[in-house]
């Protein structure tokens, strides 16, 4: 057992789920952020648990090979971002490894399910999308992103993950406002007018600056300041104040009013356009975002004659796109305004065969099916937290037959994917996109299929008392049945496991399972059942 800041020397093994390196001092589990492996570290425990403890590097004694930098060990010295001290392939490869490792041990699914991680087209510069908080160091304003686990702001001059020109505008005003000398909040005496900074961006290199401020209306001096900005940086087409005067945490206030130029940016995805407001959401990484939704939208078979459910909608931006593509779309949005958004940029790009409803999506969903419409796959983009498991049953319940799912989450997709697993669906092969390079966060995007069973029978054989081969003797057929019926929700026959069992090549017993009459017609084993049995085939070892 290790004792808290005490120092210690261990060899980083692995990077687990979350971005942190295992390592073991004397038998006992370490964690260790911004290590990678091959590392020999000497770091100081800062948390003692029951079965581990965390641990901070204070020295790197010998550096592993996926190591970019020998002389930078903290959070700081990488700015923020806990993934930056690897090597881009082995960051692929890490990301690869946690998905496997949540989706084998919270989805009890075979890990061969994951595929390798496809990369980013950028690195660095890729977030379309900046937030720095403002903070003031010997009376000089900087701005940055806060130290772990702490309020105090970390100045960086070029961040690696902001688009250039977002840092570039950025630079300007803080070369400003020091020039005008203006304030900056304290948020522990709640004084001072600077709060935070953000800057949108686009693929056509538009710029929207947002600035946040800690007052109730607008001072004539600080729009003279934001408007000498505009002349410093052309690509700027837009330019809003917030006015946030609550002690609080969230970035935003509740008025944003637009001072200068056009209410909001352009951007454009598969031939759609969108508005970008300061409190849209829309995708950090646009060039990956292509790849994962060309990716999410080819999943879905013969989609051209298909009706397809966008759940969890938002303001509709898959919507649109399956839109594009799909016969029918309906998508579903429990908050209303952003559901009207939808509607706004449906018909500003003329697109008609898609439905905006406002409501709860398994309600939504009984009402759509009462309504005698067809709904041929639903498709999932949730938050971090996954979807809701009432939500999950409703979808097996009425047996929609495909589901995409999208993840930003590969723990709660794992969670998801058992429930939907043993509801009767087949995953599919789980395909991780790198989003947010130089971080430890991995999105991935699935396909399950529903299997009905009603559309099957069931052939019953008796088993005789011969001995086993060496690949029976890894289960027995009433083991695999029961794996079948279980993960997939239907029975199958030792007929039909015998069907696959030749078709793998794998040496049965003379005569057994096989017809007695060399002209006697038999069942041939569907596909769905087919690929159930060898699923279990693979957990049994058996091939």
């Amino acid at each position: 057992m290790v004792k808290l800041s005490q120092k210690i020397e261990l060899r980083i093994e692995k990077i687990v789920f979350g971005g942190e390196g295992l390592g073991y001092f004397q038998g006992f589990a370490i964690f260790v952020p911004m290590t990678s492996i091959g590392d020999v570290v000497e770091a100081e425990v800062i948390s003692v648990k029951k079965n581990y403890a965390r641990a901070l590097v204070t020295k790197l004694i010998k550096a592993g090979k996926d190591r970019v930098e020998t002389d930078k060990i903290t959070f700081e010295d990488f700015q923020g971002c806990d993934f930056a001290m690897l090597k881009y392939e082995a960051q692929l490869r890490c990301k690869t490894n946690m998905v496997k490792e949540v989706i084998e041990k919270i989805g009890k699914l075979n890990a061969k399910l994951v595929l390798d991680c496809l990369p980013s087209p950028e690195e660095k510069n890729y977030r379309n999308k900046v937030i720095e908080p403002f903070s003031q160091k010997k009376g000089k304003i900087i701005s940055g992103f806060f130290q772990k686990r702490s309020h105090e702001v970390f100045e960086v001059e070029e961040n690696m993950l902001n688009s250039k020109l977002g840092n570039r505008i950025i630079e300007v005003f803080k070369m400003i406002a020091n020039e005008e000398k203006l304030t900056v909040y304290d948020e522990k005496k709640h004084q001072g007018l600077l709060r935070n900074i953000m800057v949108r961006t686009n693929s056509s290199q538009e710029a929207m600056l947002v600035l946040v401020v800690n007052t109730k209306k607008l001072e004539e001096s600080l729009k003279r300041i934001l408007l000498e900005v505009t002349q410093r940086i052309p690509e700027l087409k837009s330019i809003y104040l917030s006015f946030n005067i609550k002690k609080t945490n969230v970035v935003l206030g509740d008025k944003n009013i637009c001072i200068w130029g056009e209410k909001t940016l352009k951007e454009e995805l598969f031939g759609i356009e969108f508005h970008i407001s300061p409190t849209s959401f829309f995708q950090i990484n646009v060039p990956q975002t292509k790849h994962l939704y060309e990716k999410a939208l080819s999943l879905i078979p013969d989609i051209e004659n298909k009706n397809v459910v966008d759940a969890y909608s938002g303001t509709g931006t898959i919507g649109m796109l399956l839109s594009k593509r799909a016969k029918k779309v309906y998508a579903i949005e429990i908050v209303e305004s952003a559901s009207r958004d939808g509607e706004k940029t449906a018909k500003e790009n003329r697109i008609t065969n898609i439905d905006f409803i406002c409501g709860a999506v398994e309600v939504e969903l009984d009402r759509l099916l009462k309504e005698g419409k067809q709904l041929d796959a639903i498709v999932f983009d949730p938050p971090r937290k996954g979807i809701e498991e009432s939500i999950l049953r409703k979808v097996a319940e009425v047996a929609i037959p495909e589901m995409v799912y999208i993840s930003c989450n590969p723990s709660t997709l794992a969670r998801d994917l058992k429930i939907m697993a043993d509801c009767g669906y087949q995953v599919g092969e789980i395909q991780p996109f790198d989003m947010f390079p130089q971080t430890s966060h991995v999105e991935c995007v699935v396909l399950l299929s529903k299997l009905d069973s009603k559309k099957y029978i069931s052939v019953e054989l008796p088993m005789d008392d011969m001995d086993l081969t060496s690949a029976e003797s890894k289960a027995t057929y009433k083991q695999i049945q029961n794996y079948v019926f279980k993960k997939f929700g239907f029975k199958v026959s030792n007929l039909y496991i015998a069907q696959v069992k030749e078709k793998c090549g794998i040496k049965e017993r003379e005569n057994y399972n096989k017809p007695k009459k060399e002209d006697l017609k038999q069942p041939i084993c569907p596909i769905e059942k087919e690929e159930a049995i060898k699923d279990a085939f693979r957990y049994f070892q058996i091939v």
